[in-house]
This record gives structure tokens, sequence and C-alpha cells, in this order.
């Protein structure tokens, strides 16, 4: 089903993307797309796509993650953040059977000290995927042990019905109308 949906998604989105990619080349260069290592299924490594949002090199005058007013944040950048569309590259991670559409977001390598053994063994469980509970629940404003705990929560109780509500959640974030 996951690659029958990102397929169907990037046909139908493919003039979003394109114009997505020619923003992103016209305000600040190439590349368009940033590559990123995250642990996926079984804690294997893969490069996880998204539209470039951030100036080139970000990563080396900064962190891993960002924080409000991060001024690395191109002003495209801060459009296609808030709308998600920087994470529409990650359908052909699906494709490439690297995420699944549903499952909790990918970690970057450093992110595995967050977790006990158990826990991280639990986390690589399942595929990572391009919305999770977190992010249908709490979007960008949950904590680093929120996101965790609704990560495990959802490599513990997954299910199609679930995969489901957090789509549905997802899309009402989206909208603007939060999760319930």
């Amino acid at each position: 089903m996951d690659l029958l949906v990102a397929l169907a998604a990037i046909l139908v989105l493919s003039p979003l993307l394109l114009a997505t990619a020619a923003a992103v080349l016209l305000e600040s260069g190439r590349p368009v797309l940033f590559r990123q290592v995250r642990i996926g299924r079984g804690g294997r490594e893969f490069g996880m796509y998204k539209f470039r949002s951030m100036v080139r090199n970000a990563a080396a005058v900064g962190p891993y993650f960002t924080a409000a007013g991060d001024p690395r944040i191109t002003r495209v950048g801060r459009f296609i953040r808030r709308t998600s569309i920087d994470e529409l590259p990650q359908l052909f991670n699906v494709l490439r059977g690297d995420m699944s559409l549903v499952g909790p977001r990918p970690d970057v390598p450093a992110q595995r000290a967050l977790y006990t053994e158990a826990e991280w063994a639990l986390r690589c469980s399942v595929r990572p995927g391009i919305t999770g509970l977190a992010q249908a629940l709490l979007r960008s404003a949950a904590t680093e042990q929120q996101r965790r705990e609704l990560d495990l929560r959802y490599a513990r109780e997954h299910t199609l019905r679930l995969d489901m509500k957090i789509v549905g959640w997802t899309f009402g974030r989206l909208g603007g109308r939060g999760s319930n």
C-alpha cells in the first residue's frame, strides 16, 4: 500500500515538487535536496531526502536540530517547513523501502543515546515514517521526551487502524485544525 500511495502522490504532486525545487534553486542555488543520514528499521542507516530549507552547509554551522528563529533557515525554507512541503521528497524514500508513510520519524545517529538498549530495539523494530504519532498529535511542539515516548508507543501499538488515524490527524494539523 505504501508503494502505491507514494507513487500516486508523486504523480499528483509533481507540479508542486517541481515548483518547490525551482523556488529553492532560485533563492539559494544547488543542491535543491538535502540528504541526511537517518536510522531505519533494524538500525540500518539510510539517506533521507528533504527539500533544502536552510543555507548550504548548515550542518557545519549548527546542531542537527533547529530552534525557532534559526538564522540558517531561508525565506523559502520557512514556508516549506511551515507547510511540510520540505518533507515531500521522502516519498522517494518510501519507494526505495527505507521509509513508510506512517511510523516514527527516523532518528539521526546521534539520537541513539536517548534510548536504552530495549527501547532502541523496539524503536528500530518498525519502519520509520513520513508522519508519525508525535507529528500528528504535537507537530513540532513535541519535546524530545514526548516524541521519544510517542515513537515507542507507536512501535508497541501500531496497527492499520492507528495508521489511518495518524494520517487523518496529520492532515488536520496541516489544515490548522489540530489533532482531535
